[in-house]
């Protein structure tokens, strides 16, 4: 389901709707607004990893992880090359498969090593205060005229967030009246004057 979607779920519950209410003006099930205005964590789910079977080498892998785990004690330069297991498979082991085969199983055990056996991500945590901001593209109809616009997007990551400002422009003066925009100085604070002309 869209974040969009499930944030405005969130937002809805929080304004006081009751869920059959969301349902009905997002058009979704009551089950999804459940799941999704129960949910602690918004996060997507970590890609897992697909584990396809390797019929040319699946056969020998606990004697190329072998080979490979026993050259981590020795120096660099004397180690196993994926040509080198290739060539001792063929000669000590009657091996018919290819040598991209060998070459991909290698690989594939030197990458899992390195992420820590099988960690394929990193469960990333955002401090409370956290923004990202990045401009964007789009066009808008503004008194019937066709404009090309700068789309200021500031995101909150702890709180799965956003906000938006359109412009003219991406120049510095107008991202700090963006900024300014966003987080509510604009008037309401005397110690920030931002002179937003130059962005219309």
């Amino acid at each position: 389901m869209p974040l969009d979607t499930r944030n405005d779920i969130r937002s809805m519950e929080a304004g006081g709707l009751a869920r059959a209410e969301i349902a009905r003006r997002l058009r979704l099930s009551r089950n999804t607004v459940a799941k999704y205005a129960d949910m602690e964590d918004l996060s997507p789910e970590p890609p897992l990893p697909t584990d396809r079977p390797h019929p040319a080498t699946d056969a020998h892998a606990s004697w190329i992880d072998g080979v490979l785990e026993a050259d981590l004690g020795a120096p660099r330069k004397q180690r196993h090359t994926a040509r080198r297991i290739y060539d001792r498979l063929v000669e000590e082991r009657g091996y018919e498969g290819s040598y991209s085969s060998v070459q991909r199983h290698v690989r594939r055990w030197r990458l899992e090593r390195a992420a820590g056996a099988g960690d394929g991500f990193l469960e990333l945590e955002w401090a409370p205060g956290t923004a990202q901001a990045d401009y964007g593209n789009f066009e808008a109809v503004v008194g019937g005229e066709r404009l090309r616009l700068k789309l200021l997007v500031v995101a909150l990551p702890h709180s799965n967030a956003r906000y938006a400002v359109a412009g003219m422009s991406q120049r510095a003066e107008c991202m700090c009246a963006g900024l300014a925009e966003v987080f509510g100085w604009i008037g309401s604070c005397g110690t920030v004057k931002v002179d937003t002309s130059a962005c219309r």
